[in-house]
């Protein structure tokens, strides 16, 4: 088996400082971008073969859009084959990263080192993403010193590319099916500042999968297995908690409370207190309050 190299990438107002850097290897192309973009950049990229990026420094300031939506791009990236990306910069940017292009074939027989074959074509459909790189941006580093002119074997860049797969794709944290696989901490937290930032209004499952660049069925999959229960009823306990420090700690009205909650109204907010604490958010204040 052998790479063979099939992408589209159009850009807009974004431009190289440096030589691009890159390589085909036996089973992977690596490619070592450094440049800058404007508020006004734009992108849109797509592969028939899946792809990782990676980019060292923060990425923030760029969004990936996706069916009107847009959230922050993360510091690294897998890419299904065929899946398009398009991104866009709020403000200018000098970037660098590190883009891997992966011989499909040659990636589900490295995974079924690890799981069922069918488990590694399954979870080669599904894109993946984390902020905190720790050890995988040196991992990362390395394979670019070999762009250019290798001083080792394929076989050295190849492992290396493997293992950014596992570290991005969070092999390790799953199990043998994708079906059961779950979120990595970096996700969660992606999940949680989005809701807080929402205020802890109901966010619709399509919003917080969006969140983490996964389709929703998925997302409802993995998000019950990392925290063992429903996005909605994960969204209900949060809102809950929040209730119950406002309570404790304001003299806010219970509709008031309900209202900046995005609750209908005090007895929504009263039903669904009583269903997870066990009684009516103005008992538990007095009880509070007494203690």
């Amino acid at each position: 088996m052998r790479y063979s190299h099939d992408f589209t990438g159009v850009t807009e107002q974004i431009h190289c400082t440096l030589p691009v850097r890159w390589h085909l290897f036996e089973t992977v192309l690596g490619v070592y971008w450094q440049a800058e973009g404007t508020a006004e950049s734009r992108g849109y990229y797509v592969s028939a073969n899946p792809r990782l990026s990676i980019f060292f420094g923060d990425v923030s300031s760029i969004e990936v859009q996706d069916a009107g939506s847009a959230r922050p791009m993360a510091r690294a990236m897998f890419v299904p084959a065929g899946m398009p990306l398009r991104t866009a910069f709020t403000k200018p940017l000098a970037l660098s990263h590190l883009d891997i292009h992966i011989d499909a074939g040659w990636a589900v027989q490295f995974l079924s080192a690890a799981m069922p074959r069918a488990s590694a074509i399954r979870l080669l459909e599904h894109p993946a993403e984390c902020d905190d790189l720790g050890d995988l941006e040196a991992v990362a580093r390395l394979l670019v010193t070999e762009l250019g002119s290798p001083s080792r074997p394929d076989i050295y860049a190849q492992s290396l590319a493997g293992s950014l797969i596992c570290g991005i794709l969070d092999v390790g944290g799953r199990a043998d099916d994708p079906a059961s696989g779950r979120l990595t901490a970096a996700q969660m937290r992606k999940i949680a500042a989005r809701f807080e930032a929402g205020g802890r209004h109901r966010m619709p499952i399509a919003e917080m999968a969006a969140t983490v660049n996964l389709s929703e069925s998925w997302f409802s999959r993995v998000f019950k297995a990392t925290t063992g229960v429903t996005p909605h009823q994960w969204q209900l306990t949060q809102r809950i908690e929040r209730a119950r420090t406002m309570l404790s700690e304001t003299t806010l009205s219970v509709t008031d409370i309900a209202d900046q909650l995005g609750f209908s109204d005090q007895a929504h907010l009263t039903r669904a207190f009583r269903q997870e604490v066990g009684e009516t958010p103005a008992a538990w204040r007095r009880r509070r309050l007494a203690a």
